[in-house]
């Protein structure tokens, strides 16, 4: 089964919410990561935002940018939709993001930040180098990409030392 359909799936997208808080280290990616964007921003691209945890972090100290939260999990756009209900700044967009970046998004001009949280790793790699093409085209000029992300292991001894080193070592592999 393909991350596509694992991620249609309501039971997967809810087993991934249960576990999200819990990803070590995830906070301190975070805060890195809302350290980088401008708390000038004024148009925000969250990329694969699930439940929009990333978005939500981003607009307190960015009330007034405008944001588009895209993901394609109709558990996590339906989390994001209620999340956002009272935000009028902020649109959800049901979007795969395996298919190019639609047209649309760039409707409001360009963005000053285009943001991601573990969800590009799930593309090919082909599907990536495009997708990072894409994102640069919709970037102002001096925009900003922050993609907050883990990454393949090129060995099995380093996968191990890594599970090991965020403190994950005993617990079963979840695909995020």
């Amino acid at each position: 089964m393909n991350h596509r359909n694992l991620w249609a799936s309501a039971d997967h997208a809810l087993n991934y919410l249960a576990f999200s808080d819990s990803i070590p280290h995830r906070t301190e990616g975070e805060a890195v990561l809302l350290e980088l964007v401008p708390k000038n921003a004024r148009c925000i691209l969250d990329l694969g935002t699930g439940d929009g945890r990333l978005l939500s972090l981003l607009k307190i100290d960015r009330l007034r940018a405008k944001s588009i939260a895209v993901d394609f999990s109709p558990t996590m756009l339906e989390v994001a939709r209620k999340r956002f209900a009272d935000d009028i700044t902020t649109e959800v967009v049901a979007h795969n993001l395996d298919d190019p970046l639609p047209t649309s998004l760039s409707k409001n001009g360009r963005f000053d930040a285009v943001v991601s949280s573990f969800a590009i790793h799930h593309l090919t790699h082909i599907r990536k180098k495009t997708l990072y093409a894409e994102i640069f085209d919709l970037l102002e000029p001096g925009g900003v990409f922050c993609n907050l992300e883990h990454v393949s292991s090129p060995t099995p001894t380093i996968h191990a030392y890594f599970r090991r080193a965020i403190g994950i070592e005993n617990q079963p592999s979840i695909p995020i």
